[in-house]
């Protein structure tokens, strides 16, 4: 039986970069970093973060902003943005039909540190009654759908820092068996809060460059020395191809292939040979039948730390071999926003392919070792092949890699 092909027709965005697609992908194309002193951090040994500016929840929200968490009031907006962009009416369409999947890698850390603070003051009646449907991650999810009347499946996916991709590539599986006609995929997280913040900062996996905080992150850069908290969501609109072309859809991408895979090896190290992280894109190119020659770049993970990132790269050698298409990484504009990342990225690989052009690594001045990739750098560099992979990778030795191509 011939599988569905799935389309990409609407994109929402709000991150460090921006509150739009359009504002994101300028944001992008400059290389320049968002990261900067944060006062929700003040105090602590790391505390500067990437932060989304700018966003006004009681204006895009209203009444729901008081039982909405960042997370929640960031999916909700770019879900309606991306439910815009693809020209769709919830009202008018078959509710029952509509999936809504996003990946969140934690619970709402700030809601649970003000309720913790209470608690051990002694006061438990000053302990909000929306804490539990503020925090837990499906309620982003929920929300989404309650918000457009999206009645079929409606679920979180949680695979660390590959949350979002894998979100991406469950929701393709729901369109390719006929669950959905249409699916709100993504993810969302904010990870600025002081817990975090001191929980990666006591494991050594956060840039300590307090005094320099727009040079921070530089994945892949031969000084890179940790990375950089962020936060946002991201929400694609997928739906069959041929029902997309049918109604007279604007298709910006194809999502040709998904791989996932399993570390199988620690709870937090990659593992060191990479075979976890090559499994995955090996099984994208197979699912999308593309050969590695055929991708025209890599949207990498590239956290800015020093052994995922090395990992990573001789990994990608190893499938594409001493010449790898060109290599960006948003990370170094953005920061990680954990759970939201790898939706996030996805969408970018879906704007590169659009406008036909690599955004460059922020801070990126050399790389070391053996393993050299070539780094887009200073400016975007054209795309010469309408195709190109998202990676994500998390905790837990979680794997995803979407593959999308040119409509």
């Amino acid at each position: 039986m011939l599988r569905r092909e799935i389309a990409v027709t609407g994109l929402g965005l709000v991150t460090p970069a921006g509150l739009t697609a359009e504002t994101n992908w300028a944001t992008l194309c400059q290389g320049r970093s968002m990261a900067a002193t944060d006062p929700v951090l003040e105090g602590l040994p790391v505390d500067f973060s990437c932060q989304v500016r700018g966003f006004d929840a009681e204006a895009e929200l209203g009444r729901l902003t008081r039982r909405l968490d960042d997370f929640s009031q960031f999916a909700l907006v770019a879900a309606r943005q991306a439910v815009a962009d693809a020209a769709l009416d919830p009202c008018t369409w078959r509710g029952e039909r509509v999936g809504v999947v996003l990946g969140v890698a934690g619970t709402s850390l700030s809601t649970y540190d003000n309720a913790f603070h209470h608690l051990g003051a002694g006061h438990p009646e000053r302990v909000s009654p929306l804490t539990v449907p503020r925090s837990i991650p499906n309620m982003a999810a929920g929300e989404v759908a309650i918000d457009l009347g999206a009645r079929g499946p409606s679920f979180t996916t949680s695979t660390a820092c590959a949350s979002g991709a894998t979100a991406i590539g469950v929701a393709r599986d729901l369109l390719r068996s006929g669950t959905c006609d249409i699916v709100l995929a993504g993810g969302t997280e904010s990870a600025r809060s002081r817990m975090t913040a001191t929980c990666f900062a006591r494991m050594r996996a956060l840039s300590r460059r307090r005094d320099q905080p727009a040079l921070a992150s530089r994945p892949f850069d031969t000084a890179r020395d940790g990375f950089v908290l962020g936060e946002g969501a991201a929400v694609l609109v997928l739906e069959p191809l041929t029902a997309a072309r049918a109604r007279g859809a604007h298709v910006q991408a194809l999502l040709r292939g998904y791989g996932a895979s399993t570390d199988a090896h620690h709870p937090i190290s990659p593992h060191p040979e990479g075979r976890g992280v090559i499994q995955a894109i090996t099984t994208a190119l197979d699912d999308a039948g593309c050969r590695p020659q055929d991708i025209g770049h890599v949207n990498a993970h590239g956290t800015s730390t020093p052994t995922n990132d090395a990992l990573e790269a001789a990994a990608l050698i190893r499938v594409f071999g001493s010449q790898p298409p060109p290599v960006t990484a948003p990370k170094g504009v953005i920061g990680h926003s954990l759970g939201a990342a790898g939706a996030i990225e996805a969408a970018y690989t879906v704007l590169t392919l659009r406008h036909a052009s690599i955004p460059p690594v922020a801070n990126f001045e050399g790389q070391g070792g053996e393993n050299k990739l070539d780094i887009v750098a200073d400016r975007p560099r054209p795309l010469t092949t309408g195709t190109g992979i998202s990676c994500s990778f998390g905790f837990g030795g979680q794997n995803a890699v979407l593959l999308f191509t040119a409509p």
